[in-house]
């Protein structure tokens, strides 16, 4: 029997859902190499590689067999090919730009474990999807938002979630309709740089996201009283500033946000919040050439950069901070302690912080693979993001079912072991 592949699901799979991977009609205890190759939207080339050896009946199941070392991984890691894929250039960081089209996995078994591969004994393609069918993609340009929003399948209402990202700009889309096929109603949010949004961030104005949140509460696929934030990085401190001081907010998710905000001054009525004072001096640059502005920040609770802790004890809703331990994009767990601190000293309820070893700041859905370095827009060069590749991936799978535990709680008032079952 010639070798194949064998893969569940077969054709297709959700982005953020495990793939199960195997060969079979391979020689007793042979010796092969696997690699996975994923091109983006922009034609960046991403892969992974790993040496297995083959059980006594010629069956190789990555759900079993440990990968060999020499490889991108080593040990049993039935998703490393996918958690593993490194870009081909330095500094790329894989991102879904067009959610209505597949990222195309091509998986490939090579005969021994010789550099460069040696002959193609088999191979198979595989369909990562993001969205779930029935999902309804709306693009939405109401008044000044900028956004899309993703509906579920069914009859609704359903619980609202508005998405942003960082100072990356534009509008990613992926992790809002990879949350909606979980039943939510999620608005990805542009807040500058996309179409005739501000091109750089110098200043934003709450007005515009008030704007979303009403929206969002006046849509009568929405269900009410109130709706959910989820941010990563600026995306988290925006998250915050909006649970202070607009109404009907009634859970706010932050991914290795800041309780200061940070990098634009913010404007809300006859309210101004300055942005954290940074110290360029404190970027250290190794051999490499890549930036660690982990110290850049200052302290928010010192001298004037005080005026930049954003007031979060006004607001009335539950917060949850997920943290990378090793972020070096800024102290992501300082500012969630500093928060809880805040919180708690005003007489409101203890947030949720979850806090992962090893994990570094683009804690993204399951199986994105971690960046662990790129060019940072404000900065203008490469800069070290943090994390260990496989710490990083468990965290990500983690922290998904934690987000979706926590908006399953406060917003459809379902605990959460209904919820993960979605």
């Amino acid at each position: 029997m010639a070798p194949s592949v064998r893969l569940s699901p077969a054709a297709r799979s959700l982005f953020d859902e495990p793939l199960a991977i195997a060969v079979q009609g391979l020689g007793p205890q042979q010796q092969v190499t696997l690699r996975t190759s994923l091109r983006d939207e922009t034609g960046e080339l991403f892969q992974a590689c790993a040496r297995y050896q083959a059980g006594d009946d010629g069956e190789l199941d990555l759900a079993r067999c440990p990968a060999l070392p020499g490889g991108s991984f080593s040990g049993l890691e039935p998703m490393g090919l996918l958690w593993a894929l490194q870009p081909q250039k330095p500094f790329r960081r894989l991102v879904k730009r067009d959610v209505r089209s597949p990222f195309l996995l091509q998986l490939e078994v090579f005969e021994g474990h010789g550099e460069p591969p040696a002959r193609l004994l088999a191979q198979a393609h595989h369909e990562r999807a993001f969205l779930r069918d029935g999902v309804r993609r709306v693009p939405v340009r109401e008044g000044r938002i900028r956004a899309t929003l993703f509906l579920p399948p069914g009859n609704g209402p359903f619980p609202g979630i508005i998405d942003l990202y960082g100072t990356g700009g534009g509008l990613p889309e992926y992790r809002a309709c990879l949350l909606a096929n979980y039943g939510f109603a999620v608005l990805a949010l542009a807040f500058y740089g996309y179409e005739d949004l501000p091109k750089e961030m110098k200043e934003f104005h709450l007005e515009y996201f008030e704007e979303a949140v009403n929206y969002m509460l006046q849509h009568t696929q929405v269900k009410g009283p109130g709706i959910g934030l989820l941010g990563i990085s600026k995306g988290g401190d925006l998250c915050i500033s909006m649970a202070s001081f607009l109404k009907g907010i009634t859970a706010t998710a932050l991914i290795n946000g800041s309780v200061a905000n940070v990098g634009a001054v913010l404007h809300y009525k006859d309210i101004t919040i300055p942005p954290l004072g940074v110290n360029a001096k404190r970027i250290k640059v190794g051999k490499s050439g890549i930036a660690d502005i982990v110290d850049v920040l200052n302290n928010p609770l010192e001298g004037p950069d005080r005026q930049s802790f954003i007031p979060l004890e006004k607001a009335e809703c539950r917060f949850l901070f997920i943290v990378g331990q090793d972020d070096r994009n800024w102290k992501s767990e300082f500012f969630a302690v500093e928060g809880s601190k805040r919180l708690q000293a005003h007489g409101k309820e203890k947030p949720e912080i979850v806090c992962y070893p090893g994990a570094g700041h683009y804690i993204e859905p399951p199986f994105f693979p971690m960046c662990a370095a790129s060019i940072h827009l404000l900065v203008g060069k490469p800069v070290v993001w943090g994390g260990e590749p496989k710490a990083h991936c468990e965290a990500q799978i983690d922290a998904w079912q934690q987000i979706r535990a926590f908006f399953c709680k406060h917003l459809m008032g379902k605990p959460s072991e209904t919820c993960s079952k979605l």
